[in-house]
């Protein structure tokens, strides 16, 4: 049990829990996500650690059939700058492994900003806090929970 599925739980909001075998050669963790499971990859979210300003740290969620446009994260969180954090540093922040990255349950509450695709959605699909595990639910729990911000952060 991870600390998302314990923070879920906790709160007693409806999710849904769905497993696949990770191939630990596959280096985009979202697209073989949706791909293992069959789901359409703009429901499926990655998390994504960013620095912002070199010095405070935020969480950018994003769908992974898209990337994450740093200027349109920093414009969200009110400052000038963002750039995508270490691996080392992501994995101390929020407790999880590169590619497990859920953004409930995380070590540190961090700042937290959901691409506003998230919206249209009635569920959605985020890492639940290991590879090879995703969780279903609602956008506006997802928010709740976090708390996330909605806001436009898809490049392009």
């Amino acid at each position: 049990m991870t600390p998302a599925v314990k923070a879920l739980e906790r709160d007693g909001t409806e999710f849904a829990l769905l497993s696949y075998e990770h191939d630990p050669r596959e280096p985009a963790y979202g697209e073989e996500a949706a791909r293992a499971l069959g789901l359409d990859p703009r429901t499926v979210f990655k998390t994504l650690v960013v620095c912002l300003d070199e010095t405070r740290l935020a969480v950018g969620i994003v769908p992974v059939s898209g990337q994450l446009d740093l200027k349109a994260l920093a414009k969200a969180a009110g400052t000038r700058r963002a750039r995508l954090a270490g691996a080392a540093e992501a994995e101390r922040a929020t407790g999880y492994v590169l590619g497990g990255i859920s953004p409930l349950g995380q070590k540190k509450r961090l700042p937290t900003f959901l691409d506003a695709s998230a919206e249209r959605l009635e569920r959605m699909h985020v890492s639940g806090g290991r590879r090879g595990l995703e969780i279903a639910l609602a956008p506006a729990d997802l928010i709740r929970l976090c708390p996330a911000r909605l806001a436009p952060l898809l490049r392009g």
